[in-house]
């Protein structure tokens, strides 16, 4: 069994939780070990207790310096209990610092970078973009694998700025489907009347997102309403809670759990908001967002904006509704006239994909923990990146096995 080391940024983050289930789903045993975010509890990982590195807060770079500071002096003291991992899976920067001396401690362990968003701090082009370009590529130099979420990242940042040349695998935003007998996508019956929903799950972290789907439903006057679930930004928003309050057709329902509760909160809406300007123009334009895979799991549309990441996938797979721009007007012309016949026709199109392309199941799994298991192999000669293969391609292979 691959005894893994798990280093986070935040033990909250539902996909850290995700990504223990999906080790552990591969025969790997998981130590887990990371920093609080503010007032969250700890992950709710069954099995599994984390070593807590202390608290660290959205949004606050520095404090977030400082903490890691604190617990690479303390680290050694800290993982004295564990058993010797084989390899270290370190997910952000802030670990990534963390891992070399976490692998030292244990007689030189291979570390495996996790890397599924690019912060925008780490694109500037000044004195601390550079810099912090320049820690990545210190403390990643002991990387053996970059695990990315998404092919733009790595023909946008890792390829032409990051510096890191470790070899890349792909583990796209997928919902963890451990049941061989989940079944396929719900049948949809709407009662007349009722109105069409738009579910935003997951990170609640857009202000722009907001302002858009306020404007819209507004308009809408109540043909259109909005579910948010999860965690929202508080630091992005002004007043959230306020905000929500004085909305007339968008309301927030709390925290939930993935994958356990996916089924029943998409199940709820018709269309899944995967839009996202948090980082409008770099890490926004090249991300695969969960709920992306999420809501075309469970059967609800995604809406995308053109030009991204996320479009290229939904219109290479023929699923969802591709606005143009980012206008509310663009918004309320493409939905004006929308119907059950128009919904009826883009459902088909989901339905005959099947659940396959939005799953990990336990093959899936075990893959990733071979390639893990590989690190511990003397490493090959450094190479260049190389082009990755479209996601369809990836897919349509899966999808025939």
């Amino acid at each position: 069994m691959l005894r893994v080391l798990y280093l986070v940024h935040d033990l909250s983050d539902p996909a850290v939780r995700r990504r223990v289930l999906m080790l552990r789903a591969g025969d790997a045993s998981v130590t887990l070990a990371g920093f609080r975010r503010g007032a969250n509890r700890l992950a709710d990982i069954e099995g599994v207790t984390p070593i807590d590195l202390g608290a660290t807060g959205d949004a606050r770079f520095a404090q977030r310096i400082v903490a890691g500071a604190g617990a690479a002096a303390t680290l050694s003291r800290r993982l004295s209990g564990i058993e010797t991992p084989d390899v270290i899976l370190a997910r952000n920067l802030e670990t990534l610092a963390l891992a070399g001396r976490a692998a030292a401690r244990f007689g030189d362990v291979p570390v495996a970078y996790e890397c599924l968003d690019i912060h925008r701090l780490m694109l500037r082009n000044g004195v601390l973009g550079r810099a912090l370009r320049g820690a990545e590529r210190h403390f990643g130099r002991r990387a053996g694998l970059v695990v990315t979420s998404s092919p733009a990242f790595v023909e946008h940042y890792f390829k032409p700025l990051s510096g890191i040349r470790a070899p890349v695998h792909l583990l796209e935003n997928q919902v963890l489907e451990l049941n061989a007998d989940a079944g396929g996508l719900p049948a949809r019956a709407r009662p007349a009347g009722e109105p069409w929903r738009i579910g935003w799950f997951g990170a609640i972290r857009c202000r722009k997102s907001l302002d858009l789907l306020s404007a819209f439903t507004r308009r809408m006057a109540g043909r259109f309403e909005v579910v948010l679930r999860g965690r929202p930004a508080h630091g992005e928003f002004d007043d959230f809670e306020g905000r929500i309050a004085r909305e007339p057709f968008i309301r927030f329902e709390g925290p939930y759990r993935n994958p356990e509760d996916l089924a029943a909160i998409y199940g709820a809406v018709d269309f899944t908001w995967a839009i996202d300007f948090f980082e409008e123009g770099r890490n926004s334009l090249w991300l695969l967002p969960n709920r992306l895979y999420e809501g075309c799991r469970h059967g609800a549309l995604p809406i995308v904006l053109d030009g991204t990441e996320t479009a290229r996938l939904a219109r290479q797979r023929g699923v969802g509704v591709t606005l143009a721009n980012d206008r509310a007007e663009t918004l309320f012309n493409r939905f004006a006239d929308f119907d059950g016949e128009a919904y009826a026709a883009l459902y088909a199109n989901l339905v005959k994909l099947g659940t396959r392309p939005w799953v990990l199941d336990r093959a899936d799994c075990a893959a990733f923990v071979q390639r893990l298991a590989a690190l511990r192999q003397p490493p090959a000669p450094a190479a260049a990146f190389a082009s990755l293969p479209s996601l369809v391609a990836n897919k349509v292979d899966c999808h025939d096995r």
